[in-house]
């Protein structure tokens, strides 16, 4: 299930008058903030009070400076300004971890995001995560999002895989909802999406029992990396 998915379902289970979304971290308390969850699913909003947020230029080859801004809808790495009074000052012996994470005033995330049109934040996953297959950037979440919306898939979760040719390419570790579900009928579900362009189309699907996850939900995605997996073998449907 993903963000919207499950803020839909809330919205429905519930019925919240007041539904709010707060987006931050132990470094710095509050990134964001949205008053009003349900009018966006999945929205993380605008920066809170003394709060300044960026989305610059997502790179694990080289330093990125704070300039390096993107557009409105183009995803990159979430950044946030540490004149914040939630700030931290930094890691604690850790100069390494100081090195990689603060920069000319600001704390790189590592988390993956964009802004709308309207200047609303959206988180999309980490960095770490990302995929570049062919040489092209593929980010987890968007092809988890789409495999999610199919009927008979009941949980979902996406990984790079090394490949001599591009590099590296995407794997869909599927919990399937009912029998009969196969590999062919999600990738023709892919293929036919209008919100996954074909290059991001999994090129090996695995049916599993469970996504490893943290217990707050996060995705264990190493996990997965180093096959800490139960892998299923579809049965046929009942006629």
């Amino acid at each position: 299930m993903t963000l919207g998915q499950l803020t839909e379902a809330c919205v429905k289970a519930f019925r919240p008058d007041v539904f709010v979304n707060h987006y931050g971290s132990t470094e710095i308390y509050t990134f964001s903030v949205f008053p009003d969850v349900p009018s966006k699913p999945g929205c993380a909003g605008r920066p809170g009070v003394h709060s300044k947020l960026r989305v610059v230029v997502a790179s694990s080859e080289r330093r990125v400076g704070p300039e390096q801004t993107v557009p409105a809808g183009e995803k990159g790495e979430i950044i946030a300004s540490l004149d914040s009074d939630e700030a931290f000052a930094g890691y604690w012996r850790r100069p390494d971890a100081d090195a990689r994470a603060l920069r000319d005033g600001w704390y790189f995330t590592g988390d993956m995001g964009y802004l709308d049109e309207a200047g609303d934040l959206y988180v999309s996953g980490r960095v770490d995560d990302m995929i570049i297959g062919g040489g092209e950037n593929i980010h987890p979440v968007e092809v988890e999002e789409v495999l999610a919306r199919h009927p008979h898939v009941k949980d979902v979760a996406v990984i790079g895989e090394p490949d001599e040719k591009w590099g590296e390419r995407v794997v869909a570790f599927v919990v399937p909802g009912r029998a009969g579900l196969t590999a062919a009928a999600l990738d023709r579900y892919c293929v036919e999406s209008a919100d996954l362009a074909n290059f991001k189309r999994p090129r090996r699907i695995v049916f599993v029992k469970e996504i490893p996850k943290t217990a707050s939900g996060k995705i264990l995605r190493r996990l997965l990396r180093d096959g800490h997996y139960v892998e299923i073998t579809m049965a046929r449907a009942p006629r």
